[in-house]
């Protein structure tokens, strides 16, 4: 998200003076290895379901206060504990920076609770009618590599705000982490409200398991982000799945755009956590007369321009091609690049950059890897194009109906519409970084979820509740 200056520089204090304390202490993730399997973690994904099964029932009958109340136990564990937590994830994942891993713990405050929901009610000359937004029941959750403790929170929030329970599925590089998260909730949940295990998970995260999460008749509802193929698989057990897709989101810089603003708010996108956000700006159109002004913005903001034969070294690197080759079919990006910091891809590039540079840049075509490809790494391809129009062109193609994310910055209102009608993505962004669709340095709300494919966009409560209707002939009226 975009880096709040002061929040950084005190989460940065924090992080020199109790790291140096916790790096002498053993592993938190070596203690959850070794106690035995509890508070929410289960040896079969069987046991796992029941339990949340369970635990749904005294959720769904306890007031909005009291989910109010688990939620807060959420927010206060992911804050008080964002050190420990952010650094446990970087450590097994092994992708993303460790400010930003803890400051995505910190922005669970902006995730929409219990204040989400509400009762609809209509009537007329027959009668009364009442809607309701029912929970669910127990969901099964994917979560992605990227974002492992931060979407299982903004998901927990969302879904037992509305009542239900959760089975997550983490991914098995970030699942140690997730399991001794959702320990600490659970602990804590049931300390204060009497209720166990409102979060589960099975010990063993294998692609049998998400299988029998799919699967089990006691999973209500599935929601999956991560890749296409978890999608994919989720779809087949008939039930109904909300999934978050891919983006490969393009900017458009125009003429009329305020070119230091626009260097500024791409540099804060692109470079959070080493561009693993799926909303994160990926490639960059911008019109030919305001080009050189603009690179110019982007070094004076501190990003640093590769050179065009530092980025083909760095594309040799970074890619490998379906035919062998480059030009020889589709490129794909290699993983021991994915969420590395700019010193492995200058690295890779033959370039010296300062210690403290947050995004690398350069000028490529538009049919480049790195502009064709979701890249998720810190460097970004700048393509000049003609006029705004093509870049608009350029853009849909950039970003292969994905209907994930666009941003532009441009003064002209009309500009705008044009490419938001164009794209047809759940978030558009004018003016602004890309988390400011997510209500971090904007007026939005947060989620680590955004249903791309199935339509549902930035996910709610209300995203995991069933509308109930109640219908009163002739009655409770008094008008």
């Amino acid at each position: 998200m975009p880096i709040q200056a002061e929040l950084v520089e005190e989460i940065a204090r924090e992080v020199v003076a109790r790291l140096r304390v916790q790096m002498q202490q053993p592993s938190a993730v070596s203690a959850r290895n070794a106690a035995a399997p509890r508070d929410g973690v289960f040896a079969s994904v069987d046991e796992a379901v029941n339990a949340a099964f369970e635990a749904q029932k005294k959720v769904a009958a306890m007031t909005l206060e009291e989910r109010g109340r688990i939620i807060a136990i959420i927010c206060r564990i992911c804050n008080d504990r964002r050190e420990e937590l952010g650094r446990m994830e970087l450590e097994e994942t092994k992708v993303g920076r460790l400010d930003h891993k803890i400051l995505k713990l910190t922005n669970m405050r902006f995730v929409l609770g219990v204040d989400a929901l509400h009762t609809e009610a209509r009537s007329n000359h027959s009668g009364l009618c009442i809607i309701e937004h029912a929970p669910w029941g127990v969901i099964g959750m994917m979560l992605p590599v990227t974002h492992s403790v931060p979407t299982m929170a903004s998901n927990a929030i969302n879904i037992v705000a509305a009542g239900n329970t959760a089975v997550f599925g983490p991914h098995p590089s970030g699942a140690k982490v997730a399991q001794y998260a959702l320990q600490l909730w659970n602990r804590e949940i049931e300390r204060e409200l009497g209720v166990a295990n409102v979060f589960t998970t099975a010990i063993d995260p294998t692609i049998e398991n998400a299988e029998q999460i799919f699967n089990h008749p006691k999973i209500a509802l599935i929601c999956v982000t991560g890749g296409a193929a978890v999608a994919k698989a989720a779809a087949k057990s008939g039930k109904r799945v909300i999934a978050g897709g891919p983006g490969n989101p393009p900017v458009v810089v125009d003429e009329t755009a305020d070119l230091d603003r626009a260097a500024r708010c791409i540099i804060d996108g692109a470079s959070f956590d080493n561009n693993l956000l799926c909303i994160g700006e990926k490639e960059i159109f911008v019109v030919s007369s305001v080009a050189d002004q603009f690179f110019d913005a982007m070094r004076r903001a501190g990003a640093f321009q590769l050179d065009a034969a530092a980025i083909e070294r760095l594309s040799q690197a970074a890619f490998t091609y379906d035919g062998g080759g480059k030009g020889c079919g589709r490129a794909h990006v290699k993983k021991e690049f994915v969420g590395k910091d700019v010193a492995v891809l200058a690295s890779a590039a033959g370039a010296r950059v300062p210690a403290n540079t947050q995004l690398l840049f350069g000028e490529t075509n538009e049919d480049h890897p790195f502009v064709v490809e979701e890249q998720m790494m810190p460097f970004i391809p700048v393509v000049r194009v003609r006029d705004v129009d093509a870049a608009i062109r350029a853009s849909v193609k950039a970003e292969h109906g994905y209907r994930h994310t666009a941003i532009i910055h441009t003064q002209n209102a009309e500009t705008a519409t044009r490419m938001a009608r164009a794209l047809n993505t759940t978030l558009f962004i004018q003016n602004a970084a890309s988390p400011a669709s997510l209500g971090v340095g904007g007026p939005g709300y947060f989620s680590h979820t955004i249903a791309t494919p199935t339509g549902e966009g930035i996910t709610t409560p209300l995203t995991f509740t069933r509308e109930r209707q109640m219908t009163i002939g002739n009655a409770l009226r008094i008008i």
